[in-house]
């Protein structure tokens, strides 16, 4: 009688366990198919850095991981957010709540993304987060389905003050973005300029998408600032630099620093006038063999070599797959476990992981403008001064203000 109620025990114990195996691969792909949303600037100010070319990014990944996971189709549906966070989260919640989306990426534009990433995690979908730079996005708005995934104001701001204030840039003033993302990346910046030893004079702050800078530059240097710090991004920074020029500002003994600098940036400012400049990036096309094979694939499809965004949308969507195929479902907190528990190695990070604030880590770049003389090609812009490890670059665990992170 013993032994029949054992085995009556163990045969329970067993269906119950097949039963919990079967529920969790039962759930397979909600809707029938895995959908992808590209949302960013497709029109605006950052829209030559990203935009249309992020788009492309994400469907060569679709296209290269099969056009389906799990046996079921993967679709890419792409909208521009206008520089607009009402506008994002609106585009956002029609997503996820009509078009079923299961996954949001790009979101170039720290306010947009800000804003879309609290609205996603509330219905509880994952956003990666490629183009948007401030660090309260894995700080005070993380989320558990948030993930920052390219580089952030931290990174820039360390790795680009540790190379200017050793070399004489001891004094700043910073024309800034009058948005999230200019507020936090003049912040982290300064933090490490007066940790190194200089001091901040000043800042203005200007709208995005400003035609005229005069008045700014104007300002800055009257400052006798040794440094011009542009802690703005895409056609800001180029015409900041442009205008600067102009008025011969660096023939005067000041000299600008870009906070945010892309390969378009630089392909639209032309050597002549960029050369000598250093910058952070998290990519550089032709970095090695990898990165040259996938930036001659994109090339043939978008007549321009991939910025970090756009590369950093191929790497996320791939990823995002794989972990969607691992965790057998696209339930989002299982594949949040399992990209959380990937090592994330490809052409476009290197030592890459992301962490429980959602901040994935990997290798940055300092990088210089190449004179004319040095350029052998149309894209040739570029060379790595140093590669600075994740575990330097990124803000550290031990200072996050993220909820998500045990102190």
């Amino acid at each position: 009688m013993k032994n029949l109620f054992s085995k009556a025990a163990l045969s329970v114990a067993v269906l119950a366990m097949t039963s919990g195996m079967a529920g969790a691969a039962g759930k397979g792909i909600s809707d029938g198919v895995v959908k992808i949303g590209v949302l960013t600037d497709m029109s605006g100010v950052y829209s030559t850095l990203g935009g249309k070319g992020t788009q492309v990014a994400v469907e060569m990944a679709v296209k290269d991981f099969g056009g389906k996971v799990l046996g079921k189709p993967i679709q890419v549906i792409g909208a521009d957010h206008q520089n607009k966070a009402d506008i994002a989260s609106a585009k956002a919640r029609e997503w996820i709540d009509n078009e079923k989306v299961d996954m949001i990426t790009g979101l170039l534009n720290s306010g947009c993304a800000l804003a879309v990433q609290k609205l996603a995690s509330d219905k509880k979908k994952i956003t990666m987060n490629t183009g948007a730079a401030s660090t309260d996005l894995t700080n005070k708005a993380c989320t558990p389905y948030g993930i920052h995934y390219v580089y952030d104001t931290y990174a820039l701001g360390k790795v680009t003050a540790e190379a200017v204030v050793p070399s004489g840039g001891k004094s700043w003033y910073f024309i800034t973005a009058d948005y999230a993302f200019g507020h936090s990346l003049e912040a982290n910046t300064t933090k490490f300029v007066t940790k190194l030893g200089g001091k901040v004079l000043g800042s203005v702050r200007h709208p995005l998408s400003t035609a005229d800078f005069s008045s700014y530059l104007l300002q800055a240097q009257s400052s006798g600032a040794q440094i011009i710090g542009l802690a703005n991004a895409g056609g800001d920074t180029t015409n900041a630099i442009k205008q600067a020029r102009e008025f011969g500002i660096d023939k005067k003994g000041q000299r600008l620093v870009g906070l945010l600098i892309f390969d378009t940036d630089i392909k639209s400012l032309g050597l002549n006038v960029a050369q000598g400049m250093q910058f952070t990036s998290g990519f550089y096309w032709d970095r090695d063999a990898a990165t040259r094979a996938f930036a001659k694939r994109f090339y043939a499809i978008h007549k321009a070599m991939p910025t970090m965004d756009q590369a950093g949308a191929y790497s996320a969507t791939m990823n995002y797959l794989k972990a969607v195929k691992a965790a057998g479902t696209d339930d989002s907190d299982a594949v949040m476990a399992k990209l959380k528990s990937m090592n994330i190695s490809d052409f476009f990070a290197v030592n890459g992981k992301i962490r429980a604030d959602g901040r994935m880590v990997h290798d940055m770049y300092l990088m210089e403008v190449k004179k004319p003389s040095e350029s052998k090609g149309e894209w040739d812009l570029l060379k790595i001064v140093k590669t600075v490890p994740a575990s330097d670059a990124f803000m550290p665990l031990s200072e996050s203000t993220c909820s998500l992170v045990s102190k």
